[in-house]
C-alpha cells in the first residue's frame, strides 16, 4: 500500500503500531502535491517546511507517549480559515498577502490534537460558488477528470472544491471545509468522498473569513464517513470567542458509525422528487432507501412544503449578510489597497473593491445591498426571514415522524469546466437539495454511493435533527457499507 492510500483511520492505526511515521506520510503527500497540484490547482499555498518540521515533532511526541487524537495526520486547510503566520486569502485578490497573527479555533483544535498541516487549499472566492471557478487563483479540477483528456475537465464543486479535490486525489488524509448552502456536501458528492456540515453552532466560526454569518458552518471532508467523524470530534466544541457557539458536550461521533440503524425511521420528503430529476439520481436514491430497509430501518414519506422557496430565500439572506460582512474590505485596514494620486477616501474604496473582488462576489454584494436598502428591506429580506422560519418549522414537524432524512446530495454528477459558466441561475440550482439544512441549522452528511453512466460519482445526503450528528453518522455509515464505494479517480488510477 502506498502511504497516501491510507484512510485517516488506517493512518492513525499505522502510526500507533509503528507501521509508518508522520514524516513518511507527510513526505509522501508532499510528493503527491508536487506531482498533481500543477494540474489540479487544489492548493494555493503549500507549507512543506512547516509540515515536515511539525511531522518530526509529532513523531517525537508519539515516541514519548504524548500522542494526541490526530497525532501525525497530514491534513489540508481550506484557505478560509485563519492560520497564524501562513497567508490566508479566501481565494480573493483583496486578501492577497494577508498573514493572520492568530489561529482560527477549528484549526487550533486540530493542532492541539497533533495534526500536521500540509497547506491551504483553493475555494470559490469568499466561499461564493458551486464550481470552484470563481477563485482569484484559478479553477480547481476534479480528480475524476480523465487524466489525458483536457476536453473532459470537470469541476470539483464548491465552494470547498480544493478541499474535496485534495482528499479525492490522495493529497491529504482529510481537510477542513465550510458550508453555507451546500459547500461541503456538493463537492464531496462530486469528488466521491464523504463530508459533513454539522449543526450550526457545533464548530466555532472564530477565525473563519465570514460569508453569511447565520449560515456558515465548518466541517470536515475525508475519504470515509468514519474519517469525517474522527475529524469532527477534534474540530467541534464550545468556544467563548464565538457568540453562536453551542455550549454542549461533543459526543463520540466515531463510535456512532458502528451503531445499527434497525428501528430507525428514515424520512423521504416528497417535495425532493423534482420534475426533471435525473433517472440515475432517482434510482440511486431508491437504492439507498432499500439498503437501509435491508438493515432494519423503516422509510416513511414526509412533507417539507416550503422546500420550493428554499433557494430564493437563501439567495436573499446569504447575499444580504455577505454585503454586510464584506464591507470591511475597504483598502484601509488590511489586504489590498488600490489608490491613485490625489484620490479621496471614496475613490480608494471604489478602486480597491472593484479590483479586489471578482465578478461573483460583486454580484452578491449588489444583490445583498439591494435587498437591504430602504424600500426593499420589507419586501425581500424581511419576507425571506419569515419563509426561513417556515422552512425550519417544516423540519420540526417532520421530526415527529422520522429520526433522519435521506435525499440525493446533488441534482447531477460533476459537470464540465465550461458548462453553466454564463448562467449564474443554473449554477445556483446545484444547491437545491442542500440549502434547507443551512436555513434550518441542521446537520447534513454526504456519502459516496454510486457512479453514473459516465463513471462519475454520485452521493446521497443524510439530514439529522439539531445536534444529532450521531444518527447522521450511523445512517451514513450504513449507506457506505452497503454501497461499498471503492472507485478511484481517473487521475489516480
Amino acid at each position: 500500500m502506498r502511504p497516501t492510500d491510507y484512510t485517516l483511520k488506517g493512518a492513525l492505526d499505522a502510526l500507533a503500531t509503528g507501521e509508518t511515521t508522520s514524516v513518511k506520510l507527510t513526505e509522501a503527500f508532499l510528493e503527491g502535491i508536487s506531482a498533481l497540484n500543477p494540474r489540479l490547482n487544489a492548493f494555493i499555498t503549500v507549507t512543506a517546511d512547516q509540515a515536515l518540521a511539525a511531522a518530526k515533532a509529532s513523531d517525537a511526541r508519539r515516541a514519548a507517549g504524548q500522542a494526541g487524537k490526530l497525532e501525525g495526520a497530514p491534513l489540508a486547510i481550506k484557505d478560509l480559515f485563519c492560520t497564524a503566520g501562513v497567508q490566508t486569502t479566501a481565494a480573493s485578490r483583496i486578501l492577497g498577502g494577508f498573514v493572520p497573527p492568530y489561529e482560527s479555533t477549528v484549526t487550533a483544535n486540530l493542532l492541539r490534537d497533533g495534526a500536521v498541516f500540509l497547506g491551504k487549499v483553493n475555494l470559490d472566492e469568499f466561499a461564493m460558488g458551486s464550481s470552484n471557478k470563481t477563485s482569484a487563483y484559478g479553477p480547481v479540477e476534479n480528480p475524476w477528470s480523465r487524466a489525458n483528456d483536457p476536453a473532459t475537465r470537470l469541476v470539483p464543486g464548491g465552494s470547498s472544491g480544493g478541499s474535496a479535490a485534495a482528499v479525492a486525489a490522495r493529497l491529504a488524509l482529510g481537510a477542513t471545509a465550510t458550508d453555507t448552502g451546500g459547500s461541503i456536501r456538493q463537492p464531496a458528492a462530486f469528488c466521491g468522498i464523504a463530508g459533513i456540515k454539522p449543526t450550526y453552532g457545533r464548530c466555532s466560526r472564530f477565525g473563519i473569513v465570514a460569508f453569511a454569518s447565520s449560515l456558515d458552518q465548518a466541517g470536515p471532508v475525508a475519504r470515509t464517513v468514519e474519517d469525517c467523524a474522527i475529524l469532527l470530534n477534534s474540530m467541534a466544541g464550545f468556544d467563548p470567542k464565538d457568540a453562536t457557539s453551542a455550549d454542549l458536550p461533543v459526543p463520540d461521533f466515531a463510535a456512532a458509525c458502528g451503531r445499527s440503524v434497525k428501528g430507525l425511521r428514515i424520512g423521504v420528503p416528497r417535495e425532493y422528487r423534482l420534475d426533471g430529476l435525473a433517472p440515475e439520481i432517482a434510482a440511486l436514491w431508491e437504492q439507498g432507501l432499500q439498503w437501509l430497509r435491508d438493515q432494519g430501518a423503516e422509510t416513511v414519506e414526509i412533507s417539507l412544503p416550503h422546500t420550493q422557496y428554499a433557494l430564493p430565500t437563501y439567495y436573499v439572506v446569504a447575499p444580504a449578510e455577505a454585503s454586510s460582512n464584506l464591507a470591511r474590505y475597504d483598502g484601509v485596514r488590511f489586504g489590498m489597497r488600490e489608490v491613485a494620486q490625489n484620490s479621496d477616501l471614496r475613490d480608494l474604496y471604489e478602486r480597491t473593491r472593484a479590483k479586489g473582488f471578482g465578478a461573483e462576489v460583486r454580484r452578491r454584494i449588489m444583490i445583498g445591498t439591494y435587498v437591504l436598502s430602504a424600500g426593499y428591506y420589507d419586501a425581500y429580506y424581511l419576507k425571506a426571514q419569515k419563509v426561513r422560519a417556515l422552512i425550519r418549522r417544516d423540519f420540526e414537524q417532520a421530526w415527529a415522524h422520522c429520526d433522519a432524512i435521506v435525499t440525493p446530495a446533488t441534482p447531477s454528477a460533476a459537470f464540465g469546466m465550461d458548462e453553466k459558466q454564463d448562467d449564474p441561475l443554473t449554477m445556483y440550482l446545484n444547491d437545491v437539495f442542500t440549502v434547507t439544512a443551512n436555513l434550518a441549522g441542521l446537520p447534513g452528511l454526504a456519502v459516496p454511493a454510486g457512479l453514473d453512466g459516465q463513471g462519475l460519482p454520485l452521493g446521497l445526503q443524510v439530514i439529522g435533527k439539531p445536534f444529532d450528528e450521531e444518527t447522521c453518522f450511523a445512517v451514513g455509515a450504513a449507506l457506505e457499507r452497503a454501497a461499498n464505494f471503492t472507485a478511484v479517480p481517473g487521475i489516480r488510477a
